[in-house]
């Protein structure tokens, strides 16, 4: 699994996780919404960690660093 998220994409992604966790967790969102918020904040902050978006490879896009 090669990495392809830079510094930024990936404090993005964690200031998002954070902001949904937050929101769910605090009442504003509820039912659907609230498990559908919780659910890309979890992916959200496994890819952070992980530095690797399958999603970005499928498209072709690459976030970190061009070292190739």
């Amino acid at each position: 699994m090669k990495k392809n998220m830079g510094l930024i994409d990936r404090g993005l992604r964690v200031l998002v996780a954070l902001v949904l966790a937050f929101l769910y967790y605090n009442g504003t969102l509820t039912g659907t919404w609230g498990v559908v918020a919780l659910v890309i904040a979890v992916v959200f902050l496994l890819t952070s960690l992980v530095s690797f978006c399958p999603l970005y490879t499928i498209i072709g896009l690459n976030t970190g660093d061009k070292k190739e």
